[in-house]
């Protein structure tokens, strides 16, 4: 609780923390929010929560308003805070205190560090006096079993710290009598062990004219059974000077702070009061016990001076008490102490006394009388003016004693006095006292009656001094009701502008004074216009309906008197409800023919009026017609155009210019032309032409620009615009002969309109134009131009001196295109050898020239072989029917393989494109060429057998060539190329690789040929070749090779295991006498049981290895003479025990 505005209290509902707020002035509906922060406190005088969390985060959030106001994060733990004002938050963590503005983006200020007499106490209190120049903190801890206090007192502006015992304290400023100035208070209270005290001590230097607060010092009462209670709230009740203590059991102690005597002592709480705040509206204190409960306690005023009087037995308290707060109760007590001294002679005390009484109990007209009764001591003043110099000094005198003052002051001449009192407000005035000034002073009269609060007498002053613009504010002020005409008619008479504030005021209020009507006539009375002007746009500035006919007089009468006027306030548009029929009428008489216009509804008044435009302001005029209808728009355009068109035009256009999407561009264009001015279509058509797409609004614009001589915007809108027609252009241009042909160039140079361009300014001698067309223009027109002239026989040294003068980018390849097209492109030659010249190396300067070589015979073969930089498939292409040689030349210099293979296709050119296939060596172009759907194949591949392969000395053409016919699977083909390459004396003969390749395609092809091949060849791997011949069922082929290569062992294989005739083997072995050949027929024999062959064969072989088999073959045949011999032989190779025994064995068998 930071004040008795708000009690926040943290409450857990369920799982959800909420803070409930419960406004004082509205206790049955508390507010819950959502909030889980871990401490809330409440502004003490808005809507403002401040709310902190376990992250040490501080904000601030108005909760009207539902936004974050400010935010901080601290470094340390905030161990305590509190709202120390309406806007500054103190924060206290373990080391210091820190002041937390909430205005601007300001971050918390460190104030003072914290005392080492507050290590290790809880914090239960931060306050600060009204200035914040004082600052205490206030904590708790336990010793010696009891609670003792502990205090930190810091100036902000001697910036040091007093640390003091004492558990509550709290600022109050109070004003000790006589002393002007309230002096700054600080009280507190402790519990030691020696008892309980109160101190009361001024803090600071007193104020400049202050005496200094005496200190007190006074107990503070214990019961018995409350031996550990001590205090733990203190509040200070302003308005009656009262300390309100609390102490922790409950008990409720009140002290006067002035002298620290206890008024009041009691228990009003069994339970602990934790927190307070003070109560503003009773001076009093409100707080919360442990129980929930809030209490409050305060003094009632109207007992508590009879309180300190009989309860507490002290007069003069109760008098203090009395005189402080202006309490009642003790006027027994001052009645008493007055007439004592009044007896004693003690005037001035007396005196005093009754200045003092509360609720005014002696000022009366019986203590008046009393002092009058009293003569003055000589050299004295009178007792009465001692009283009333008391009572001056202390306050105001009332009514009945500032007329008793002032009469005898007004009798010796002394109004000065008087008025030095009335402006120190020191005077209670009534109407007596102004009656009693008002024959010595009027204007002082009527500052009393005015403090009196006498309307009529005040009013009659103001007339009398010619205060005549008070009058209304006062009888407002006051609500009283004069005869205000009459006023009013007054008025008018001292001066006209008097009168009119004076009638302003009158209606300045939605309800006027007086009838307007009736104000109006009396300033016509005397025909005061300009002030009656004046009164009626102030009174009527609401424009009211029913104030119809005032607006009405008021601009009739202007009209009349003050035509200039009555415009401005036309001008205005303040009024709304006049007889505007009238007005109109009245304007056009008075020469205002804008504001008639305005008012006028009817066509035939607009047409009769409109056409004096040099009577309007254009500006006006223009924004006129936006006003208008379509239909009358268009009439009134017509009568100032058939008024005066010289005139009018301008305003025309610029009427037509800004409505035309309302009008109508068409019919707009119609009402120019029905008039035949070119000049209003152009500036009209000027002004949107720009935003315009519509074709025709583009050439009405071109043409009449064309019409008004503007060659410049003709030229630009034919540049710009992308929305006309461009023939229908071309055509008016071209029949409106301009002396300046630059537009048509535009036109035909943007739409491609060159050749006709050409034609049109050749024919029509305008040379020169063609010149400054590819000059300045567009060079890069140039081809389309020099075509034009070509068709139209130009002479050929006009058209070369053209193409050399142009210097600007142009397509060279375009130019040939065009000259080529007509067959003069010999024209070209010699600009073309100039560039060549000039070293270009752009190719289509050299396809040029290459393309005039080839038509004049001149060397081309050379310069398509030599020429680095032209293109060969453009030259290719024009060389194809001319000559296609030349065409070869050039796409086999460019690689061009497809345009090369169709162009030899076509002409038969086989003999060259073998050549080429040959040399170009790529695999890709060869399997295209080589395709079976190519109807040249067979063509192709002859030249490259009789031609191409024979003629290279490359290795690698060779390789490519041949790869290529194996890629595309034709072996016969192949055949027939390997024959020419190997066959035919070549440098390719003895290739190892190609023979071989020669004759595996035969095996694969024809194998026909395969015998021819192995007989004429010498160099390829025979043994490889008659293994594949036998794969391939070839067994001569493989015979005739083995035997070739001398290879007999294979050759006698070839003949016994795949001819199968033995007998052309041992014919073979015959021949060649090897004992491997006859070693083999010899096995073969033995096989087929031919045993004497197969004796023999071994014999010849002189192979013993076998007798094993064929002892057995011979046993079985009874071949005993034969295996004789072949023992013998085989006991002269080998010493065997069994060739021994079986040779023994065969003798003895033959």
């Amino acid at each position: 609780m930071e004040s008795d505005k708000f009690i926040c209290v943290r409450e857990k509902v369920g799982e959800q923390n909420q803070v409930v707020i419960i406004d004082l002035a509205d206790p049955t509906n508390p507010i819950r929010r959502p909030i889980t922060a871990d401490s809330a406190i409440m502004n003490p005088a808005s809507k403002v929560i401040a709310l902190k969390d376990a992250s040490r985060t501080l904000q601030i959030f108005n909760m009207e308003m539902k936004s974050k106001m400010k935010a901080h994060t601290m470094t340390d733990d905030v161990m305590f805070w509190k709202w120390i004002s309406v806007n500054t938050i103190g924060l206290v963590t373990d080391t210091a205190v820190y002041h937390w503005s909430m205005e601007g983006d300001s971050q918390p200020i460190k104030m003072f560090d914290r005392h080492a007499s507050l290590a290790g106490c809880q914090i239960i209190n931060y306050r600060t006096d009204e200035q914040q120049k004082w600052l205490l903190l206030i904590g708790i801890s336990a010793q010696q079993n009891r609670v003792v206090g502990a205090m930190q007192l810091y100036s902000v502006d001697r910036k040091v710290s007093q640390p003091i015992e004492g558990h509550a304290a709290a600022f109050g400023q109070f004003t000790v009598e006589g002393n002007p100035n309230s002096s700054t208070l600080f009280c507190f209270s402790v519990r030691g062990a020696a008892g309980g005290k109160l101190h009361i001590i001024e803090v600071g230097q007193p104020a400049a004219g202050n005496q200094p607060f005496t200190k007190k010092a006074v107990d503070v009462f214990f019961p018995p059974e409350a031996q550990t209670d001590f205090p733990v709230a203190m509040q200070i009740g302003a308005k009656y000077g009262v300390i309100y203590l609390i102490t922790k059991y409950g008990y409720i102690h009140l002290y006067d702070i002035e002298t620290g005597v206890c008024i009041y002592m009691n228990r009003i709480s069994a339970e602990t009061i934790f927190v307070t705040a003070a109560h503003e509206s009773t001076s009093g204190i409100i707080g919360v016990n442990k129980k929930g409960q809030v209490l409050s306690v305060c003094v009632e005023e109207e007992n508590i001076v009879n309180y300190a009087t009989n309860v507490l037995q002290n007069a003069d308290l109760a008098l203090r008490l009395a005189v402080r707060s202006n309490l009642p109760g003790a006027e027994e007590l001052f009645t008493r102490k007055f007439n004592t001294l009044f007896s004693q002679g003690s005037y001035t005390e007396a005196a005093k006394v009754a200045a003092s009484a509360p609720k005014g109990v002696l000022r009366t007209a019986d203590t008046i009388r009393q002092f009058q009764s009293v003569s003055a001591a000589p050299g004295q003043a009178s007792p009465l003016l001692q009283y009333f110099g008391v009572l001056l000094d202390q306050g105001q005198l009332n009514a009945l004693e500032a007329l008793e003052l002032c009469r005898p002051v007004l009798q010796q001449g002394r109004k000065q006095l008087l008025e030095k009192w009335l402006k120190a407000e020191k005077l209670e005035c009534s109407e007596e006292l102004g009656d009693l000034v008002k024959p010595v002073d009027p204007t002082l009269a009527l500052s009393v009656y005015l403090r009196a609060n006498v309307p009529n007498k005040v009013i009659q002053c103001f007339a009398e001094t010619g205060q005549f613009q008070k009058i209304v504010l006062y009888a407002k002020k006051m609500g009283y009701t004069p005869d205000w005409i009459s006023l009013l008619r007054s008025v008018m008479r001292a001066g006209p502008d008097q009168g009119l504030q004076f009638a302003q005021m009158l209606v300045q209020d939605e309800e006027p004074l007086a009838n307007i009507n009736q104000i109006v006539d009396v300033f016509m009375e005397g025909s005061l216009v300009q002030q009656c002007t004046s009164f009626l746009l102030d009174a009527l500035k609401s424009n009211k309906p029913e104030e119809g006919h005032l607006q009405t007089r008021l601009l009739e009468m202007n009209l009349m008197h003050a035509p200039q006027v009555a415009d401005a306030i036309l001008g205005n548009q303040m009024f709304t409800h006049y007889d505007r029929t009238h007005i109109a009428q009245l304007c056009e008489k008075a020469g205002l023919l804008q504001r008639a216009l305005e008012h006028y509804t009817d066509l035939f008044d607009f047409k009769r009026t409109i056409v004096h435009t040099h009577l309007l302001n254009p500006e006006w005029l223009v924004n006129f017609f936006g006003a208008l209808s379509v239909e009358d728009s268009v009439e009134c355009l017509r009568a100032m155009l058939s008024a005066n068109l010289r005139q009018n035009l301008q305003l025309a256009v610029q009427v037509a210019s800004k409505y035309h999407e309302q009008l109508g561009i068409h019919t707009l264009l119609e009402l120019f032309e029905s008039f035949k001015s070119y000049e209003g279509l152009f500036y009209f058509l000027g002004s949107i032409v720009n935003f315009s797409q519509d074709p025709d609004v583009h050439y009405k614009y071109i043409q009449a620009a064309c019409k008004t001589g503007q060659i410049q915007e003709v030229e630009r809108i034919c540049r710009e615009s992308n929305c006309y027609d461009p023939e229908r252009v071309k055509n008016f241009l071209k029949e409106a002969k301009l002396t300046d042909q630059l537009p048509l160039i535009v036109v035909c140079d943007r739409f491609d309109f060159v050749h006709d361009l050409v034609l049109y300014l050749y024919r029509n001698s305008l040379q020169k134009y063609i010149e400054i067309y590819v000059q300045k223009v567009n060079p890069s027109r140039l081809p389309v131009v020099l075509g034009g002239l070509l068709d139209v026989d130009c002479s050929e040294d006009v058209m070369k001196n053209l193409l050399m003068s142009v210097k600007g980018p142009f397509s060279t390849d375009d130019l040939v295109a065009e000259v080529e097209k007509r067959n003069r492109l010999k024209l070209l030659l010699p600009w073309l050898e100039s560039r060549l010249s000039e070293g270009s190396e752009e190719p289509a300067t050299h396809n040029a020239v290459a393309k005039i070589y080839i038509d004049s015979n001149n060397n081309p073969e050379r310069f398509l072989r030599e020429n680095l930089f032209y293109d060969s498939v453009v030259v290719g292409r024009y060389c194809q029917k001319r000559d296609p040689h030349l065409a070869f030349v050039a796409y086999e210099r460019g690689q061009c393989d497809q345009e090369l293979i169709k162009v030899c296709n076509e002409n038969s050119l086989f003999k060259s494109e073998s050549r080429y296939l040959v040399r170009r060596k790529d695999a890709e172009l060869w399997a295209g060429v080589l395709e079976e759907d190519n109807p040249f194949r067979r063509q192709l591949i002859d030249q490259v057998v009789q031609t191409a392969l024979p003629e290279t000395q490359d290795p690698e053409e060779v390789s490519v060539s041949v790869k290529a016919f194996m890629t595309a699977d034709l072996p016969n083909e192949l055949i027939e190329l390997l024959e020419k390459i190997v066959l035919d004396n070549s440098v390719f003969s003895e290739h190892r690789n190609l023979q071989n390749l020669l004759i595996l395609t035969a095996i694969k092809a024809d194998q026909t040929r395969v015998m021819e091949y192995i007989n004429r060849l010498d160099n390829y791997d025979a043994p490889d070749i008659a293994n594949i011949a036998i794969s391939n069922q070839l067994f001569e082929e493989a015979f005739a090779i083995f035997k070739k290569f001398d290879v007999n062992t294979s050759a006698i294989q070839v003949l016994i295991e795949h001819i199968g005739n033995l007998d052309r083997a041992y014919e073979f072995a015959e021949q060649c006498g090897e004992a491997g050949v006859w070693s083999q027929l010899a096995c073969a024999q033995l096989q087929r049981e031919l045993v004497r062959d197969a004796i023999d064969s071994y014999i010849r072989a002189e192979e013993p290895s076998a007798y094993m088999e064929v002892v057995s073959a011979a046993s079985r045949n009874n071949n005993w003479e034969e295996l004789v011999k072949y023992l013998q032989m085989a006991r002269k190779k080998s010493r065997e025990s069994y060739v021994e025994t079986e040779l023994i064995f065969a003798l003895a068998k033959t």
